[in-house]
Protein backbone atom coordinates (compact mmCIF):
# COMPACT_ATOMS: atom_id res chain seq x y z
CA UNK A 1 0.00 0.00 0.00
CA UNK A 2 2.95 2.31 0.53
CA UNK A 3 3.19 5.23 -1.93
CA UNK A 4 4.44 8.83 -1.96
CA UNK A 5 1.15 10.17 -0.59
CA UNK A 6 1.15 7.75 2.35
CA UNK A 7 4.85 8.36 2.99
CA UNK A 8 4.17 12.08 3.26
CA UNK A 9 1.14 11.46 5.47
CA UNK A 10 3.15 9.14 7.73
CA UNK A 11 5.89 11.79 8.02
CA UNK A 12 3.36 14.43 9.06
CA UNK A 13 1.65 12.09 11.53
CA UNK A 14 4.95 11.15 13.17
CA UNK A 15 5.87 14.84 13.36
CA UNK A 16 2.69 15.56 15.31
CA UNK A 17 3.02 12.48 17.54
CA UNK A 18 6.60 13.43 18.41
CA UNK A 19 5.27 16.77 19.62
CA UNK A 20 2.77 15.20 21.96
CA UNK A 21 -0.44 15.35 19.96
CA UNK A 22 -2.96 12.60 20.66
CA UNK A 23 -3.00 10.00 17.95
CA UNK A 24 -6.71 10.13 17.19
CA UNK A 25 -6.75 13.87 16.59
CA UNK A 26 -3.44 13.85 14.72
CA UNK A 27 -4.59 11.00 12.50
CA UNK A 28 -7.85 12.78 11.68
CA UNK A 29 -5.99 15.99 10.83
CA UNK A 30 -3.48 14.23 8.55
CA UNK A 31 -6.12 12.02 6.93
CA UNK A 32 -8.28 15.02 6.09
CA UNK A 33 -5.29 16.95 4.76
CA UNK A 34 -4.35 14.15 2.36
CA UNK A 35 -7.94 12.99 1.67
CA UNK A 36 -7.13 9.46 2.81
CA UNK A 37 -9.68 6.66 2.53
CA UNK A 38 -10.57 4.20 5.29
CA UNK A 39 -7.88 1.65 4.35
CA UNK A 40 -5.19 4.32 4.17
CA UNK A 41 -6.20 5.67 7.58
CA UNK A 42 -6.02 2.15 9.01
CA UNK A 43 -2.55 1.72 7.49
CA UNK A 44 -1.28 4.87 9.19
CA UNK A 45 -2.95 4.02 12.48
CA UNK A 46 -1.36 0.59 12.68
CA UNK A 47 2.06 1.50 11.29
CA UNK A 48 3.01 4.94 12.59
CA UNK A 49 4.12 5.80 16.13
CA UNK A 50 6.14 8.46 17.90
CA UNK A 51 9.87 7.92 18.26
CA UNK A 52 9.59 7.53 22.04
CA UNK A 53 6.80 4.95 21.77
CA UNK A 54 8.72 3.02 19.12
CA UNK A 55 11.93 2.95 21.16
CA UNK A 56 10.09 1.82 24.29
CA UNK A 57 8.31 -1.04 22.57
CA UNK A 58 11.32 -2.18 20.54
CA UNK A 59 13.25 -2.48 23.78
CA UNK A 60 10.80 -5.13 24.99
CA UNK A 61 10.89 -7.37 21.90
CA UNK A 62 12.85 -10.60 22.31
CA UNK A 63 13.89 -13.30 19.85
CA UNK A 64 12.75 -16.91 19.75
CA UNK A 65 16.10 -17.97 21.19
CA UNK A 66 15.27 -16.05 24.36
CA UNK A 67 12.08 -17.95 25.26
CA UNK A 68 13.90 -21.05 26.52
CA UNK A 69 12.49 -22.07 29.89
CA UNK A 70 9.99 -19.20 30.01
CA UNK A 71 6.20 -19.01 30.18
CA UNK A 72 4.62 -17.74 26.96
CA UNK A 73 1.19 -16.11 27.00
CA UNK A 74 -0.30 -15.90 23.52
CA UNK A 75 -2.82 -13.29 22.37
CA UNK A 76 -4.67 -15.98 20.43
CA UNK A 77 -6.63 -14.12 17.77
CA UNK A 78 -3.96 -11.47 17.33
CA UNK A 79 -1.31 -14.08 16.49
CA UNK A 80 -3.63 -16.42 14.58
CA UNK A 81 -5.06 -13.85 12.17
CA UNK A 82 -1.69 -12.35 11.17
CA UNK A 83 -0.09 -15.80 10.83
CA UNK A 84 -2.99 -16.98 8.69
CA UNK A 85 -2.40 -14.07 6.32
CA UNK A 86 1.20 -15.27 5.94
CA UNK A 87 0.03 -18.82 5.19
CA UNK A 88 -2.35 -17.43 2.57
CA UNK A 89 0.48 -15.30 1.10
CA UNK A 90 -1.60 -12.13 1.36
CA UNK A 91 1.53 -10.06 1.74
CA UNK A 92 -0.14 -6.79 0.74
CA UNK A 93 -2.03 -7.04 4.04
CA UNK A 94 1.18 -7.04 6.12
CA UNK A 95 3.27 -4.12 7.30
CA UNK A 96 6.37 -3.74 9.46
CA UNK A 97 5.55 -1.00 11.91
CA UNK A 98 7.57 1.79 13.51
CA UNK A 99 7.43 0.06 16.90
CA UNK A 100 9.15 -3.06 15.60
CA UNK A 101 6.33 -5.58 15.11
CA UNK A 102 4.62 -7.09 12.09
CA UNK A 103 0.92 -6.24 11.82
CA UNK A 104 -1.86 -7.07 9.42
CA UNK A 105 -4.20 -4.55 7.83
CA UNK A 106 -7.27 -6.77 7.77
CA UNK A 107 -9.06 -4.82 10.51
CA UNK A 108 -10.75 -7.98 11.78
CA UNK A 109 -12.32 -6.77 15.01
CA UNK A 110 -14.44 -9.09 17.12
CA UNK A 111 -14.94 -11.72 14.45
CA UNK A 112 -13.10 -14.74 13.08
CA UNK A 113 -14.23 -17.56 10.80
CA UNK A 114 -12.54 -20.91 11.26
CA UNK A 115 -11.63 -22.64 7.98
CA UNK A 116 -9.38 -25.36 6.60
CA UNK A 117 -6.26 -23.30 7.36
CA UNK A 118 -7.01 -22.73 11.03
CA UNK A 119 -5.61 -26.02 12.29
CA UNK A 120 -2.61 -25.73 9.96
CA UNK A 121 -1.77 -22.28 11.28
CA UNK A 122 -2.22 -23.18 14.95
CA UNK A 123 0.01 -26.24 14.52
CA UNK A 124 2.69 -24.21 12.74
CA UNK A 125 2.64 -21.48 15.40
CA UNK A 126 2.79 -24.03 18.21
CA UNK A 127 5.68 -25.91 16.61
CA UNK A 128 7.58 -22.68 15.99
CA UNK A 129 7.52 -21.83 19.69
CA UNK A 130 8.00 -25.37 20.97
CA UNK A 131 11.21 -25.79 18.94
CA UNK A 132 12.74 -23.20 21.25
CA UNK A 133 11.77 -25.02 24.45
CA UNK A 134 9.57 -22.66 26.44
CA UNK A 135 8.49 -23.82 29.87
CA UNK A 136 4.76 -23.44 29.19
CA UNK A 137 2.52 -21.98 26.45
CA UNK A 138 -0.84 -20.45 27.35
CA UNK A 139 -3.14 -19.48 24.46
CA UNK A 140 -5.92 -17.04 25.37
CA UNK A 141 -8.97 -16.41 23.16
CA UNK A 142 -11.72 -13.83 23.63
CA UNK A 143 -14.83 -15.60 24.92
CA UNK A 144 -17.22 -12.98 23.45
CA UNK A 145 -16.00 -13.88 19.94
CA UNK A 146 -18.03 -16.61 18.21
CA UNK A 147 -16.38 -20.04 17.98
CA UNK A 148 -13.70 -19.20 20.57
CA UNK A 149 -14.59 -22.33 22.53
CA UNK A 150 -14.11 -24.49 19.44
CA UNK A 151 -10.80 -22.79 18.69
CA UNK A 152 -9.53 -23.35 22.24
CA UNK A 153 -10.59 -27.00 22.00
CA UNK A 154 -8.75 -27.40 18.69
CA UNK A 155 -5.64 -25.78 20.14
CA UNK A 156 -5.71 -28.03 23.21
CA UNK A 157 -5.92 -31.06 20.93
CA UNK A 158 -2.85 -29.88 19.04
CA UNK A 159 -0.95 -29.30 22.27
CA UNK A 160 -1.88 -32.74 23.58
CA UNK A 161 -1.20 -34.60 20.31
CA UNK A 162 2.25 -33.06 20.00
CA UNK A 163 3.07 -33.33 23.70
CA UNK A 164 3.51 -29.60 24.17
CA UNK A 165 3.38 -28.34 27.74
CA UNK A 166 0.59 -25.80 27.50
CA UNK A 167 -3.11 -25.04 27.46
CA UNK A 168 -5.66 -22.97 25.56
CA UNK A 169 -8.66 -21.28 27.12
CA UNK A 170 -11.25 -18.58 26.61
CA UNK A 171 -11.39 -15.52 28.85
CA UNK A 172 -13.61 -12.46 28.85
CA UNK A 173 -10.79 -9.93 28.90
CA UNK A 174 -7.72 -11.22 27.10
CA UNK A 175 -5.74 -7.99 27.47
CA UNK A 176 -6.14 -7.97 31.24
CA UNK A 177 -5.26 -11.65 31.63
CA UNK A 178 -2.18 -11.40 29.41
CA UNK A 179 -0.80 -8.51 31.43
CA UNK A 180 -1.67 -10.02 34.81
CA UNK A 181 -0.35 -13.50 34.08
CA UNK A 182 2.85 -12.43 32.36
CA UNK A 183 3.78 -9.87 34.99
CA UNK A 184 3.10 -12.37 37.78
CA UNK A 185 5.46 -14.95 36.30
CA UNK A 186 8.06 -12.84 34.47
CA UNK A 187 6.55 -14.31 31.32
CA UNK A 188 6.59 -13.32 27.68
CA UNK A 189 3.52 -12.06 25.80
CA UNK A 190 3.07 -12.93 22.13
CA UNK A 191 1.13 -10.02 20.64
CA UNK A 192 1.30 -6.95 18.43
CA UNK A 193 -1.43 -5.13 20.35
CA UNK A 194 0.06 -1.79 21.32
CA UNK A 195 -1.98 -1.40 24.51
CA UNK A 196 -0.68 -4.73 25.79
CA UNK A 197 2.87 -4.05 24.63
CA UNK A 198 2.99 -0.92 26.76
CA UNK A 199 2.02 -2.83 29.91
CA UNK A 200 4.28 -5.90 29.81
CA UNK A 201 8.01 -6.52 30.10
CA UNK A 202 8.80 -8.81 27.16
CA UNK A 203 7.15 -9.28 23.77
CA UNK A 204 7.45 -12.06 21.22
CA UNK A 205 6.40 -11.24 17.66
CA UNK A 206 5.42 -14.71 16.44
CA UNK A 207 4.12 -13.63 13.00
CA UNK A 208 7.48 -11.96 12.28
CA UNK A 209 9.39 -15.16 12.99
CA UNK A 210 6.74 -17.17 11.18
CA UNK A 211 7.29 -14.88 8.20
CA UNK A 212 11.05 -15.41 8.37
CA UNK A 213 10.51 -19.17 8.43
CA UNK A 214 8.30 -18.93 5.34
CA UNK A 215 10.74 -16.67 3.46
CA UNK A 216 8.25 -13.86 3.03
CA UNK A 217 10.34 -11.04 4.51
CA UNK A 218 11.24 -9.75 1.04
CA UNK A 219 7.55 -9.06 0.46
CA UNK A 220 7.17 -6.81 3.49
CA UNK A 221 7.01 -3.05 3.26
Amino acid sequence: MKNKLLNNAAYDLKFLLNRGYRKKGALNFVSNKYLLNKDERNYLFRRTFSDSKSISRKGKIISLDEIVGRNIFVDGYNVLITSEIIINQEYDSLVMCDDGVLRDLKAVFGKYNMDINTEKVMLAVTNLMNQHHPLFINFLFDSPVSKSGELAKLTNSILEDHRVNGTAETVRNVDYELVKRSNASCGVVATSDGVIMDRVENILDIPYWFCMENNCSKNLE
